[in-house]
């Protein structure tokens, strides 16, 4: 099972301090906080995708290449790239890049967004927005998977002959989850490609992704990608860690209790009541524990750790301590309730293993007649050289 922390990438006053951090001090932060999750053993660091202040993360692959210079083992993740108002080329060929860059370390969670403005701002209508989702996937896969690409659909110009470029590493596309909290047609995607399905699990009552995660469980069933609980399933939560209980809480109360999501609930009745785990690692623990029991074996386990105007030096913490006093128990306990046969969270090894065993890599090939961006001529075939040779663009 995989572990890891992930950042909405908000801009928030810190409420005792009074200190607001500038763009350039959270930007530098995130990639700290990624490091030192790299360095403290975690499995995953995750960055979402935001266009409108209090935050920053308007271009994960961006920040992410720049973790993945720094990183060596650690898997790199959204949360979540917008599959709506993103072109879906543009995004085959910034992720494929990002996973040549990454050495493989790299997945993505696609989602909608729940950002209203967002959509015009792109050109977009959010009343289309499931469809722009399903469509805009639906090329995505293929832009990945088949080295020439004929398409035709309703939001975006055709393709004609078109290769994505780079190709992905090792003709293995990186592994998608796909993200939501309340649509059925993407969990109902997310089952058809066999594909991942992520429950963000924050900001909600206990249990309340429950009902989508089983119905993705049902479908990926219903596909013929194995059973129910096989199907890849990750989720979020909340943390704040004290060695003692009483500390992580009075630590944490005016963080929450300033929170930009606007929380008037009580501190200790929000964690009762939602996936937010405060206290002592053993508290952390054993309610995380109650994630597998609502939800069944499952293969990612993401936490927010920043955030709500919280100093740099906590949330380093906090790493530390999910990562030598939660996570290693946590593996066991995981490991020792997993019913046979239940598979790991793919990576890009394991991937490529499950596709050509021990066989060599497949080598794309590309279309010979795209030709390039200057021009329209193709470098792989020979022409007049009094002449320009014209080709179809895509």
């Amino acid at each position: 099972m995989q572990f890891g922390i992930f950042s909405v990438s908000d801009i928030t006053r810190d409420p005792v301090t009074g200190h607001t951090p500038s763009e350039a001090e959270r930007i530098d932060a995130v990639v700290e906080m990624a490091h030192h999750a790299d360095q403290a053993g975690l499995d995953v660091f995750a960055i979402g995708e935001h266009h409108n202040p209090p935050f920053f993360d308007s271009s994960p692959t961006t920040l992410l290449a720049a973790v993945a210079a720094l990183t060596r083992n650690i898997i790199l993740s959204t949360s979540t790239t917008l599959i709506t108002t993103n072109d879906p080329v543009k995004i085959a060929e910034d992720y494929a890049m990002l996973q040549h860059l990454a050495k493989g370390r790299l997945d993505l969670m696609l989602g909608r967004g729940n950002t209203v403005p967002v959509y015009p701002w792109f050109g977009k209508d959010i009343r289309k927005g499931v469809h722009l989702a399903l469509e805009n996937y639906n090329l995505l896969h293929r832009l990945w998977r088949e080295d020439v690409v004929d398409w035709e659909g309703e939001f975006r110009t055709p393709l004609q002959g078109f290769t994505s470029t780079p190709r992905p590493l090792d003709d293995v596309p990186p592994f998608v989850w796909h993200g939501s909290i309340r649509t059925p047609e993407i969990a109902e995607q997310a089952a058809y490609y066999g594909n991942g399905f992520f429950a963000n699990n924050i900001l909600a009552p206990n249990g309340h992704f429950k009902p989508l995660v089983d119905f993705y469980r049902q479908r990926f069933e219903h596909y013929g990608h194995g059973r129910a609980q096989d199907a890849i399933v990750g989720l979020g939560g909340h943390a704040h860690i004290a060695k003692r209980s009483q500390d992580a809480y009075a630590n944490y109360r005016p963080y929450f209790e300033n929170s930009p999501h606007g929380i008037k609930i009580p501190l200790e009745e929000w964690t009762r009541a939602t996936p937010t785990s405060v206290g002592s690692p053993q508290e952390v623990i054993d309610k995380t524990l109650t994630f597998h029991d609502t939800f069944g074996d499952y293969q990612r386990q993401l936490w927010v750790v920043d955030g709500s105007g919280l100093p740099q030096s906590e949330v380093l913490k906090q790493i530390d301590l999910l990562a030598e006093e939660v996570v290693p128990v946590l593996r066991k306990e995981m490991a020792s309730r997993r019913a046979p046969g239940v598979p790991a969270a793919p990576t890009h090894a394991s991937l490529v293993q499950a596709k050509y065993g021990d066989g060599p890599v497949r080598q794309p090939r590309p279309n010979p007649n795209r030709g390039d961006n200057t021009t329209g001529t193709s470098p792989y075939q020979d022409t007049d050289p009094g002449q320009v040779a014209v080709h179809p663009t895509a």
